[in-house]
């Protein structure tokens, strides 16, 4: 294959053309656009403010393929922690203070009716973001499902005006070292969760989906979104890439072209866009 020849490489290739590309330079591209392609001047830009962090990303996707999806959990944690580590991210870090903490109690809502397990992030004050405290209520919820194999359904939404906003921001390089914070996202695996309960789940989304917020939820089996839902991959402003599966999730409902754009152009798409695109499956009222 042809990407392969590209697998090891550190850069970004893309592709410019005023037709659609024959498979076999698509296969050579990292991200394909055409000449008048609004995001053209953007994702350029967004190479030159952060080239380790979109290099990281093109390598990692460029691999998926081959990955299983537990595979591809590790690699991009590894990735992940690197970019911690790195000039970019701790150039964000720096330029942004760490705001004091929100609402305290349960993030996570848990209830059981019949064979329907509903879980509900509780979080709305920051509209869902996915903290250290989520996380663990998370897979505590979720692990109720895995347990018992009469749940055939687990059904997870948002409280508030947003399904989640993504990873709190206040916590990230809030660990002691990016080593270490990577064996943790190994062991406590949201996405792993999701993508072992598969089809069993269906996540409703409206509002803010972004970052983790679509990236934990493309694991699921059925995908449902109200009109208002925005979606986009923001982590490589912060000198990241997405970290919470999404460069695993995405992929296999979009392939590694689309979810290259999303995170490469910081541009948002809206509910009819991503049902085009099948990174939901069904818009709902």
């Amino acid at each position: 294959m042809a990407v392969a020849a590209l697998a090891s490489l550190p850069f970004v290739v893309i592709a410019v053309s005023a037709g659609q590309l024959p498979p076999p330079w698509l296969e050579l591209a990292d991200v394909a656009l055409g000449p008048d392609d609004p995001t053209l001047a953007p994702i350029i830009t967004t190479l030159e403010d952060h080239p380790v962090a979109t290099t990281t990303l093109a390598l990692l996707l460029r691999g998926q393929s081959r990955r299983t999806v537990a595979d591809g959990l590790v690699a991009e944690s590894a990735a992940y922690s690197v970019l911690q580590s790195g000039p970019e991210f701790a150039r964000w870090r720096a330029a942004r203070p760490v705001r004091p903490p929100g609402q305290s109690g349960p993030r996570v809502r848990v209830e059981r009716e019949a064979a329907c397990l509903r879980v509900t992030l509780t979080r709305p004050d920051r509209r869902n973001a996915l903290d250290a405290q989520m996380r663990d209520e998370l897979l505590e919820g979720l692990g109720v499902a895995e347990a018992d194999p009469s749940i055939t359904t687990v059904e997870m939404r948002g409280d508030g005006p947003s399904f989640s906003a993504g990873g709190d921001l206040d916590e990230f390089g809030s660990r002691p070292d990016p080593a270490s914070a990577h064996l943790i996202r190994l062991h406590r695996s949201v996405a792993r969760a999701m993508a072992d309960l598969g089809q069993r789940t269906t996540v409703v989304l409206h509002g803010a989906a972004v970052g983790s917020g679509i990236e934990l939820a493309a694991f699921a089996g059925t995908v449902l979104a109200q009109a208002d839902t925005q979606i986009a991959l923001p982590e490589i402003a912060l000198g990241l890439i997405p970290g919470a599966g999404g460069t695993v999730s995405l992929p296999l409902r979009i392939g590694r072209h689309r979810t290259a754009w999303l995170a490469l152009s910081g541009h948002t798409i809206g509910a009819a866009t991503a049902l085009e695109w099948g990174l939901v499956d069904r818009l709902i009222d």
